[in-house]
C-alpha cells in the first residue's frame, strides 16, 4: 500500500492530501477486521461501516507491505505492516532498512519476520551486473527481490518472460 505523492490525485477524489497516512491506518484497521470477522460494525473517523461482512472470508491472513520512503511510512510499516517496498537503490536504503528494524524492535516485532522487497531493473543491465545488484540487496537484508522489465526494449511478453528467467539464472 502507497499513499501516493500526488496531491492531485487527492484533490480529483475530494480527499484531504495531508492526513491521506491517517486515513491509510484506519483503512488497514477496517480491512483486517473485514477480512477476519463474518460481521464487523466499526466506526472510525474517516470510515463508518455498519454490520456488513465478507463472503467467503479469506482463508489465510491478508499481508499489507507498505511503500514509501518518508518517516511516517517506516514507523506505519513497522507499527502495522508485514513488509516494506523501499524505492531507492540500495546505497540509499541501507540506512532506512536499518531504521525500520530499530522500529519494528522497539514495537516488539522480529526485523526476522519482517519482508523487505527490493526492485531491480533488466533495463541497461547484464548478468554481472544484476548478480552484484541482488547480491548489495541481500547484504542490507531484503527478503524479496521483483524485476522490472519496463524500458527494457522487450517487445512482448515472452521477451519479458525469457529476460526474467536470465535475471533469475544470473543471481541463483
Amino acid at each position: 500500500m502507497g499513499t501516493g505523492w500526488n496531491d492531485v490525485e487527492y484533490e480529483a477524489l475530494g480527499e484531504n492530501f495531508h492526513n491521506r497516512g491517517k486515513r491509510q491506518e484506519e483503512q488497514v484497521t477496517l480491512m483486517r477486521e473485514l477480512w477476519t470477522k463474518d460481521s464487523v460494525s466499526f466506526e472510525g473517523k474517516w470510515h463508518k461501516v455498519t454490520k456488513a461482512g465478507l463472503n467467503p472470508l479469506p482463508s489465510r491472513q491478508i499481508p499489507i507491505w507498505f511503500g514509501g520512503t518518508a518517516d511516517a511510512v517506516i514507523d506505519r510499516a513497522a507499527r502495522m505492516g508485514d513488509g516494506w517496498l523501499p524505492l531507492f537503490g540500495h546505497k540509499q536504503s541501507k540506512s532506512l532498512i536499518e531504521r525500520l528494524h530499530e522500529k519494528l524492535t522497539e514495537n516488539g516485532r522480529s526485523p526476522a519476520e519482517f519482508g523487505i522487497q527490493a526492485q531491480a531493473q533488466i533495463a541497461k543491465g547484464n548478468p554481472d551486473r544484476w548478480a552484484k545488484n541482488a547480491e548489495a540487496w541481500r547484504d542490507i537484508g531484503t527478503t524479496h527481490l521483483a524485476i522490472a522489465t519496463m524500458n527494457a526494449g522487450l517487445k512482448n511478453p515472452q521477451e519479458h518472460i525469457d529476460a526474467i528467467r536470465s535475471y533469475k539464472e544470473s543471481v541463483s
